[in-house]
């Protein structure tokens, strides 16, 4: 059972995911830095400085300057902000996230292609030629 889990553990698949989570786990941190310190400054200056983060409702009749002093009281809190703000960050994530899939997808797509050289002749003859082959046997014909 040891030698099954060892040659489960080798296989390229499973090193691959280990490799593919721990760099997820790095990225997820420069993305996460991204939104927060550049993106949603941005997105304030645009809004005109609202914070959506701060948008709640009280489950309750009272009153409260701030989310957190709700919380701290106890009272159920409705944090729609919080929310909206969390759709934001992961549209932008995932903005990100596609761009750089499609960004290694060029790049590998560019590493499998053929290289073909200037200076090599081609394999056949041109559309040109067949054109002029198929003009001069028609002349024959005629």
């Amino acid at each position: 059972m040891l030698n099954e889990f060892k040659s489960f553990i080798a296989k390229g698949n499973v090193m691959d995911m280990a490799v593919g989570i721990i760099i997820g786990a790095a990225f997820t941190a420069i993305v996460t830095s991204l939104v927060g310190d550049l993106i949603n400054p941005v997105i304030a200056l645009f809004t005109g400085g609202i914070d959506f983060s701060g948008w709640f409702y009280v489950m309750g009749d009272q009153t409260f300057a701030s989310i957190e002093a709700a919380t701290e009281a106890g009272v159920p809190v409705f944090a729609v902000g919080k929310f909206v703000m969390a759709i934001i960050n992961f549209l932008i994530v995932a903005f990100v996230v596609f761009l750089l899939v499609k960004m290694v997808n060029r790049i590998k797509e560019a590493a499998e292609r053929p290289e073909t050289h200037a200076d090599e002749a081609p394999t056949g003859p041109t559309e040109l030629e067949v054109l002029l082959q198929i003009r001069d046997a028609l002349k024959k014909d005629a």
